[in-house]
């Protein structure tokens, strides 16, 4: 007899989608990778190795990201020699994936970028940073003069050696609005291709992210730019929010968001780009043809490997924890969903996230709040015959202690007899 499967969207009541704000996407969703630029600007994590950034950028570019900040070759030779490297990688493996470069706005972090594309012969877009906001002037004893003068060399130095600029002020979610306005207009008039608005410091939040965007097409629309000019998001998570805003960015208009996998970066970290573009899929927004997301778990864990940054194990998908319970009423439910032999159903009866879809599974543990099924299934599972003495037993000791059991643990109750 044929197994009936569920119609598990139908089962679900999505009141995401109930009087929506906005409109999802106002178009396709494009990503720039900091993960081995901003995100090894960590203190806790180590450089990769230059076989190890391939294999990342590898994997970015399967998963349709579009672009990579490949470093800051004004850093030094270190710097230099592995971006020339992996812009020689990117062009050797045919990957589709684009290349950038952060450098402040002197000309000797600019220089470095153009030697290295005019060598490859390959573009690289400039992205050419300097801080923005009252706070850092002030202690830097910086005026918008000398901000406006550094704007402009560094961004005609790139567009006169035939780079794409893109100009980056830091810590813009905290600059003042006549600063911003010099600065943006200085930057464009000089030729710069893009708008990198930053919340460095991590201290937006929707509200500031939809002034500040509001702010921006203003000056680019006083300038007839509107449509030629691109708008970047490139946020930090001391809040908690970068993950949230970066989905507001494309939300409300933004051509690009930046991010670093698991969230690395300064301080507390970058918006974790994994977590945007999971969410982005489970929003129904990703094309599948452009990303493949079949490597996302992979791509995690790849970055927590050569970063030396551990996952936490209840990290969003990639996590220990993700799909793994012990408490009996959690687990009753899967083990009843698995029973019907329909693998959506019982990814979803107790997750908003699909774990086959990403290579998982569902876990049933065994620990102190676990029910007898815990027990039952765990040990079929295992390949254990569950008879009734066997399964008192297990579940005595697990009621027992105050931990979830570990494979060993359960074993040596099974052995004991």
């Amino acid at each position: 007899m044929a197994t009936t499967h569920a119609n598990t969207a139908a089962l679900i009541y999505d009141w995401n989608e109930k009087e929506r704000t906005a409109p999802l996407l106002r178009r396709a969703p494009r990503f720039v990778d900091e993960s081995i630029r901003d995100g090894i600007q960590s203190p806790s994590v180590r450089d990769p190795s230059i076989e190890q950034k391939m294999e990342l950028v590898r994997l970015m570019d399967r998963m349709g990201v579009q672009a990579v900040n490949l470093g800051l070759p004004g850093a030094g030779r270190r710097a230099q020699d592995d971006v020339e490297r992996l812009l020689r990688f990117i062009v050797e493996e045919k990957l589709r994936i684009t290349a950038n470069c952060a450098a402040r706005t002197v000309a000797s972090d600019i220089h470095p970028i153009i030697d290295i594309s005019q060598k490859v012969g390959v573009p690289i877009e400039v992205m050419t940073f300097i801080g923005s906001s009252p706070i850092r002037g002030y202690t830097e004893g910086w005026d918008n003069e000398r901000l406006k003068k550094h704007t402009h060399e560094a961004v005609k130095l790139g567009v006169d050696h035939g780079l794409p600029v893109g100009f980056v002020t830091e810590d813009t979610t905290r600059s003042h609005p006549k600063t911003l306005d010099v600065l943006f207009r200085t930057a464009l008039e000089a030729g710069a291709g893009r708008l990198v608005l930053c919340d460095t410091c991590g201290h937006a939040t929707p509200d500031g992210l939809r002034n500040l965007l509001n702010f921006a097409r203003g000056v680019l629309r006083s300038m007839d730019l509107e449509d030629t000019v691109e708008l970047d998001w490139h946020g930090h998570n001391d809040r908690g929010m970068a993950l949230v805003l970066g989905l507001y960015a494309f939300e409300w208009g933004f051509h690009r968001v930046h991010g670093c996998g698991l969230g690395i970066g300064e301080r507390v970290g970058n918006c974790s780009l994994d977590l945007l573009l999971l969410n982005l899929y489970l929003l129904g927004q990703l094309d599948p043809k452009q990303h493949d997301l079949s490597c996302l778990v992979e791509y995690v864990e790849k970055i927590s490997e050569a970063t030396g940054v551990p996952i936490h194990p209840s990290y969003p998908l990639s996590g220990r924890d993700a799909f793994r319970t012990a408490t009996g009423v959690h687990a009753a439910a899967i083990i009843k969903a698995t029973k019907t032999g329909d693998h959506d159903l019982a990814d979803r009866v107790y997750s908003s996230v699909p774990a086959r879809v990403f290579g998982r599974k569902q876990e049933i543990e065994i620990g102190h709040y676990s029910g007898r099924s815990n027990v039952i299934f765990w040990l079929r599972e295992h390949g254990y015959e569950p008879s009734d003495e066997l399964v008192d037993r297990v579940f005595n000791f697990a009621k027992s202690q105050n931990h979830t059991l570990t494979t060993e643990e359960v074993k040596a109750v099974i052995a004991g007899g």
